[in-house]
């Protein structure tokens, strides 16, 4: 990474986030930390974290009503940690704009790498200077710079999660083509599960509001098609 990043370690347990910090120190990570929800909802929406890593079960406020909280002021990329056999917080947690997950008990190699990860997916997500971009996929009403993981309709930037930008292209790279909700959880969530299909559809919710807020004619883009899934549909007039 070109410059220092600095992560939020979540979790009610003092001794996991110790063991989180000390590994992403040797990364030269900035790390701080909270107990519980509450405490990191206060920091999140007062500084701009790189990455939150955020337990789901903890007192006062957990981490699903955290990133809930949190999706409605900012797309900070969040990381959940999640128990083993707490498959229905994983599923609550990609509902409400969780990034990715991790299970307990992990590898703080794996936290460092999935860190990592996510900062090269989301690392320019909202930068739109870049000059020389020319990976453009080009609609009527929208725009999606691939090289500067920008999106723009009419000129104007939408601001989007990492998932919600992930579910957008991939649709994109294939319009008018129907993709069922299975298939989107395996392809954009990259994970083998018995998911809650209700994840894809709270994605596209929050992607067509995004989108609604600038253009309407780029939120009716995305259409459902019902019994099956979702398509991304270009008007050929």
């Amino acid at each position: 990474m070109d410059e220092t990043k600095t992560i939020l370690v979540v979790d009610d347990e003092e001794r996991i986030r110790r063991l989180i910090r000390m590994y992403l120190e040797r990364d030269e990570f900035i790390v701080e930390e909270a107990e519980n929800g509450e405490i990191a909802l206060e920091k999140a929406l007062k500084k701009d974290y790189d990455v939150i890593l955020l337990d789901v079960m903890m007192p006062v406020m957990d981490g699903i009503e955290m990133c809930e909280a949190l999706r409605e002021e900012k797309n900070t990329p969040v990381i959940m940690l999640t128990a083993k056999g707490e498959e229905s917080n994983r599923v609550q947690g990609f509902e409400v704009g969780a990034d990715d997950y991790i299970v307990k008990p992990f590898s703080p190699r794996e936290v460092v790498l999935r860190v990592k990860a996510v900062l090269r997916r989301t690392q320019n997500l909202n930068v739109g200077n870049n000059n020389h971009a020319n990976n453009l996929i080009v609609f009527p009403d929208l725009t999606i710079d691939l090289d500067a993981y920008r999106v723009t309709s009419r000129d104007t930037d939408i601001s989007l999660t990492p998932k919600e930008y992930e579910l957008l292209v991939f649709l994109a790279q294939s319009p008018d083509k129907v993709f069922k909700r299975e298939d989107l959880l395996k392809e954009v969530w990259q994970y083998e599960f018995f998911g809650d299909l209700r994840t894809v559809d709270t994605h596209v919710k929050r992607l067509r509001e995004k989108l609604t807020n600038v253009s309407k004619d780029a939120a009716q883009m995305i259409v459902t098609v019902w019994g099956v899934g979702y398509k991304l549909e270009v008007d050929d007039e």
